[in-house]
């Protein structure tokens, strides 16, 4: 147990950690409501305005308590205030909305801590100025102040202006009165026979004090001397419960009346007080008498724990709006590497297996390109069997231009087109969809983030994400809502000229068409590969081979490689690997009918060629894929990316506030 001299050092270790904690949320909660995007922030400024006022400015035990004089028009809040200071200092008079600024009165001693007084007046946005000329308080403004040694050292009294002056919902002073009292500690409720039972009055200071946190308050009721005592109690109790509903007994520090008197309410004489309750003392002593610490603890912890309450609310939508948006851009990815697939349907047959013929005749032993120059000299006949004379010259010499045929470049251009309206479709609309099977593991991932969704959320507010079934076969379709995070980038699209950047994105159709050095590369290794795997008998059909010298170099290639008897095929089935994490997408690249070759069997044309499509397709992905996120998405997925990493670290660092803030509210 630690001894006496501990207990401060350890006492001011939790205020120290409760400070800190409460200071991160202060800065976090309205950080990450603008960083999502989470809705107005009206809320949050009021949240935020009670934290700074009620909470870290207050958790010294020493510091002062705030009483706020309160009422509607013409209650007599002025004439209490000048009657507890002692002098005639607020203007009073016969009409409502006199006053238009706070005036405040504390103990000379208050006014030498600066410290306390810039807390204090935080809230207001700016420090008091000392009154000179009390008609000063007739212009709105920032708050006065005056000396008075009749109040007690641990207390500040305010005078508020009228909060209900105006009509229509209009108040003049609605805005000023509420800074007053939301920073109030306690309130001293002026209220008269005409406005006792005024909900709209009594609704507003209800909101006051138990809104965040429950505050005490004193009733004082401007009465004729006629009424009973016992019908003054009646009417402050039904202030008192619309007030505080059930709990009214508890939340009131007091009673009292004063009596209607045309000499007070001329300014004349000070209002006297008396207490309607017999366990009432005098208003004076009862002020006096308040146990400030006990009043600021009991305080502070509920207070706390409302703004705890809300800061719990901020963080599960946080955390709720996160995974939406994390789901979200996990769709546009994969919508994406659809529409970038479907640019990349024609794969450029004749030209890559022209230029692997040419690698491969490079790389032949010295007596085969002999025997195919040799071979020449009986080239016509075969040329005249096997098509062309030119096709076949132009192929076997190496002279001919390597270029696309002209309706590749023509399937190229429409596949792409295709794909970039498809995806400038998506991204800008309100929601994305995609369709995947249960089987793909991005199936299965999307429909753990709903699930994760759907949980945080109230069942019947549930409107995005939405999956539907698309067919009888497993295929699901989600519909993912776009993320108010990227909606200033949808509208930057939207303004953009679509036309011009279309052709933008065609005039750079050759990243597709072009072979790579990747693909060079890749080539130059498979050739090596099947070279090293020829056996003796296929290394005398291809001296053979060599001596016609007549085959066309597609054919001879699949012929040297034992491919067997040629027979039809439509395309390579490849898989796509590690692209958005489609680890269970398929590719069919289709083989254009101009190649003029004739299909070996399927299975061997397979294992021939699926390297090749495979290293062609993760190349070309890669290039469309940097090629529409510079056109479309790029923006989108930039922001979206910051703000799903940025609010995933600033969530779980509230998530760790709120818990120490909670751990030193129990202590």
């Amino acid at each position: 147990m630690p001894g006496l001299d501990e207990i401060p050092t350890m006492k001011n270790l939790y205020e120290q950690n409760l400070n800190d904690a409460l200071r991160k949320l202060r800065s976090d909660i309205p950080l990450i409501t603008d960083m999502l995007r989470l809705g107005s922030n009206k809320d949050i400024d009021k949240w935020a305005n009670i934290v700074d006022g009620k909470l870290l400015a207050r958790l010294s035990p020493d510091f002062p308590l705030l009483a706020t004089i309160c009422g509607g028009g013409s209650s007599g809040k002025s004439t209490l205030f000048n009657s507890l200071v002692g002098e005639a200092l607020s203007p009073v008079g016969g009409s409502a909305g006199i006053n238009r600024r706070v005036l405040v009165s504390a103990h000379r001693e208050l006014f030498s801590r600066t410290d306390d007084i810039s807390s204090l007046f935080e809230p207001f946005g700016c420090l008091p100025d000392p009154l000179n000329d009390k008609k000063e308080l007739t212009v709105p403004g920032c708050p006065f102040y005056v000396i008075s040694d009749a109040i007690p050292k641990n207390l500040v009294l305010m005078d508020t202006p009228d909060f209900d002056t105006g009509a229509k919902g209009v108040y003049i002073n609605r805005d000023v009165a509420r800074q007053a009292l939301e920073s109030s500690d306690i309130l001293i409720y002026v209220f008269t026979n005409s406005n006792y039972n005024n909900r709209e009055n009594t609704d507003f200071i209800a909101e006051m004090l138990t809104g965040i946190g429950m505050r005490k308050c004193f009733l004082v009721y401007r009465v004729y001397p006629s009424f009973e005592e016992e019908e003054v109690r009646e009417h402050a109790m039904t202030v008192a419960r619309n007030i505080y509903g059930g709990e009214a007994d508890r939340y009131v520090l007091g009673i009292y009346r004063t009596d209607e008197d045309n000499a007070v309410a001329a300014g004349r004489r000070f209002m006297a007080l008396r207490p309607v309750r017999n366990e009432d003392p005098s208003f004076m002593n009862a002020l006096k008498t308040i146990d400030s610490r006990a009043l600021r603890l009991e305080l502070l912890s509920s207070i706390l724990k409302d703004a705890l309450i809300k800061a719990r609310e901020v963080h599960d939508r946080a955390r709720i709006s996160h995974d939406e948006l994390c789901l979200y851009l996990d769709t546009l990815l994969t919508a994406q590497s659809h529409c970038v697939h479907e640019a990349l349907q024609h794969f450029p047959m004749d030209r890559v297996m022209k230029r692997f013929a040419e690698i491969w005749m490079s790389t032949d032993p010295t007596h085969v390109r002999t025997m195919r120059k040799t071979g020449s000299l009986i080239e016509l006949p075969f040329k005249v069997l096997f098509g062309t004379a030119k096709r076949v010259k132009n192929k076997l010499s190496g002279t001919e231009k390597v270029e696309p045929p002209v309706d590749f470049i023509d399937k190229v251009e429409e596949d792409l087109l295709n794909a970039v309206n498809s995806m400038h479709y998506r991204v800008v609309n309100p929601e994305i969809s995609v369709s995947a099977t249960l089987k793909d593991s991005v199936a299965r991932r999307m429909l753990e983030a709903v699930e994760q969704i759907r949980t945080g959320k109230d069942l019947k507010d549930i409107q995005n994400p939405r999956v539907a079934t698309a067919d009888g076969k497993g295929t699901l379709t989600f519909f993912v809502a776009a993320h108010p995070v990227v909606f200033q980038e949808q509208e930057k699209l939207r303004d953009r000229n679509w036309k011009s950047t279309v052709q933008s994105i065609l005039s750079r159709r050759d990243v597709i068409i072009e072979l790579s050095d990747v693909i060079e590369q890749d080539l130059k290794d498979l050739a090596d590969s099947f070279r090293s795997r020829m056996s003796m008998w296929a290394k005398i059909r291809q001296t053979f081979s060599a001596l016609l010298n007549v085959v066309p170099a597609t054919v001879a290639v699949t012929y040297i490689l034992s491919t067997g008897d040629p027979v039809g095929a439509a395309g390579i089935k490849v898989k796509l690997t590690g692209l958005f994490g489609l680890h269970d997408l398929y590719a069919l690249v289709a083989i254009p009918a101009t190649t003029g070759l004739k299909k070996a069997d399927q299975k061997q044309l397979d294992a021939m060629l699926g390297p090749i499509v495979q290293t062609w397709l993760n190349n070309k992905f890669k290039a469309v894929q940097d090629l529409f996120e510079q056109e479309i998405t790029g923006g989108i997925i930039r922001v979206a990316k910051d703000a799903m990493d940025e609010s995933e670290n600033l969530i779980n660092q509230i998530e760790v506030n709120i818990k120490a803030c909670g751990k030193a509210m129990i202590s």
